[in-house]
């Protein structure tokens, strides 16, 4: 699973060491209530001790956690969009910290929001390497300057006070946010011209060679 800073999230379990606290508090019990000195009483304290493993493994068997390990590198072939991906899952991650740092539930949405519509032009790029120089003024002045304003948000709202300054910076920044997630989604919807294109375009085809072999709606329904 990716996170979106460009890190691998992986589920591992992590064994719980009770068990082994179990194993050894077994042996040494046993060696303080009986004698040591034969070998079949090695055998029976391994035998107590290795229950009183299976019993704790069986109440605490562990836990999953999510392991962050760094993706590999964008390899699209394409140097350009290679660069542009790193630069997008620096900014991704960098709205993942304005997020955790603001508590204005309606901003927080709207970050997320913008989030989920880069993360998906990025993946357009990916998919496609020749798209990135249609998102050139994305990545060096919308995304950024969004970037910007987030920050000056956070260092309003950290002073704690209200001041005709900090109050109108503020609300500037809570009314263009809207737009600018607009912004982000018309960059997306452009992005896609060219599939729904060629979607218009074989629908078109198809809709003709229907026609053409008389499988199209009502004509289709007559010949029955």
């Amino acid at each position: 699973m990716a996170h979106p800073s460009g890190e691998e999230v992986r589920r591992r379990k992590m064994p719980s060491v009770v068990p082994i606290y179990a194993l050894g508090g077994a042996w040494a019990v046993y060696a303080v209530i009986f004698p040591l000195y034969r070998w079949w009483h090695f055998l029976a304290a391994l035998l107590v001790s290795l229950a009183a493993y299976g019993i704790a493994r069986h109440f605490f068997p562990g836990k999953v956690v999510e392991v962050r390990e760094p993706a590999p590198k964008p390899d699209t072939g394409n140097p350009d969009a290679d660069q542009i991906l790193l630069q997008g899952r620096e900014a991704l991650e960098q709205l993942r910290e304005l997020d955790a740092a603001i508590a204005d539930a309606e901003i927080s949405a709207q970050i997320v929001r913008m989030s989920e519509i880069a993360r998906k032009i990025f993946a357009c790029v990916e998919e496609d390497p020749q798209k990135a120089p249609q998102i050139r003024r994305f990545m060096n002045y919308y995304l950024p300057t969004t970037l910007k304003l987030l920050r000056a948000y956070v260092r309003m709202d950290a002073q704690g006070v209200e001041g005709e300054n900090i109050t109108s910076t503020m609300e500037g920044v809570r009314g263009i946010l809207g737009a600018i997630t607009d912004a982000f989604a018309k960059q997306l919807d452009n992005l896609m011209q060219g599939v729904a294109l060629d979607i218009s375009t074989d629908i078109v085809v198809l809709e003709g060679m229907l026609a053409q072999e008389g499988l199209a709606g009502d004509d289709f329904d007559s010949k029955q």
